[in-house]
């Protein structure tokens, strides 16, 4: 499956989502009060050798172009997977995702201030609405530290995801996510000797599983994104929220309520009318050999929402 078609890259979005939600089920699956510095470490560690197989897309002449860009990255994405870690195991499975699909409504708002992007009237809605959707899914009375964990995961993957454009044009998302990895290291290095936890099998194994299948992720998502429209595919992003809702149902017993439902709606909805707002302005080509652009002025593409799942993870 080489993702050169629309329905092709749709069905590695779809695989790829799952992927995702999987590697989410290893987190959840850590044993209360795990050492989440520990976790950050090995996994980061774990996701930095798997990625040295496809060391011949390195610049390595430019190695380390962008240096301090890479090195805040790093440090946010540090940030986010401990926030990350944090929010799945205190949350519904389903709860924390749809929290986390807050973060391409917050890429279009830093947009605003960073760069004076303009946002359109659809836009404006989808922040508006995806921000009260995210008050019902997490509702003030059962607000505490996980949700507020899942927002700032969510704020870690816009940052990320709107720093992209700062990086050299030439690296490869190869090269990227190499350098964002190896920049963790040091840091999450420190903060799991300064935790003192045992180390354990149990934790490599989670690690372990958590980055292979996030890794799985990115590659699906690379392919469905090299040669078709972003506009086109986007949507099967959201599929992510389904397989969340499904496993959490199904392996953890965490029935989605009609909150949840309607903040999820809210969320998304206005996301999906975007994209079809952009795929009016573009018809399909099926098959488009040239880059897609990373950010579009005013609107959220797919590529935006791509590399935030790189960020993420």
């Amino acid at each position: 499956m080489s993702g050169k078609t629309v329905n092709s890259a749709i069905v590695l979005l779809i695989i790829g989502n799952a992927m995702a939600l999987i590697s989410d089920v290893f987190i959840k699956l850590l044993e209360p009060g795990a050492p989440v510095f520990q976790f950050a470490f090995l996994r980061s560690l774990i996701t930095l050798a798997f990625l040295l197989p496809l060391a011949g897309q390195l610049d390595r002449k430019n190695l380390f172009a962008g240096l301090k860009i890479h090195a805040f990255r790093a440090h946010i994405h540090l940030a986010g997977i401990i926030c990350m870690v944090i929010a799945l195991g205190n949350l519904p499975l389903a709860t924390a995702n749809a929290v986390f699909y807050a973060a391409p409504i917050l890429v279009m708002v830093l947009s605003v201030f960073l760069f004076r992007e303009k946002l359109t009237p659809l836009s404006v809605t989808a922040v508006f609405s995806g921000f009260a959707g995210i008050v019902l899914i997490l509702r003030p009375v059962e607000f505490n530290w996980a949700a507020v964990a899942a927002l700032a995961s969510a704020f870690a993957l816009a940052i990320n995801a709107v720093l992209v454009r700062q990086l050299p044009k030439q690296q490869t998302t190869v090269h990227k996510l190499f350098l964002n990895y190896l920049l963790i290291l040091p840091a999450a290095g420190a903060l799991a000797w300064w935790e003192g936890a045992q180390w354990n099998s149990g934790m490599l194994i989670s690690a372990m599983g958590s980055a292979l299948f996030i890794l799985g992720y990115n590659i699906t998502v690379l392919l469905a994104y090299r040669q078709v429209d972003a506009n086109q595919v986007t949507s099967a992003e959201y599929t992510g929220l389904i397989w969340a809702v499904g496993i959490g149902w199904i392996w953890f017993g965490e029935v989605p309520d009609l909150w949840f439902l309607a903040g999820s709606l809210m969320i998304v909805v206005p996301l999906l009318l975007i994209g079809l707002q952009q795929r009016r302005r573009s018809p399909a080509r099926g098959f488009n050999p040239a880059p897609v652009p990373r950010h579009s002025s005013g609107s959220l593409s797919g590529a935006t929402i791509q590399s935030a799942h790189e960020c993420r993870e």
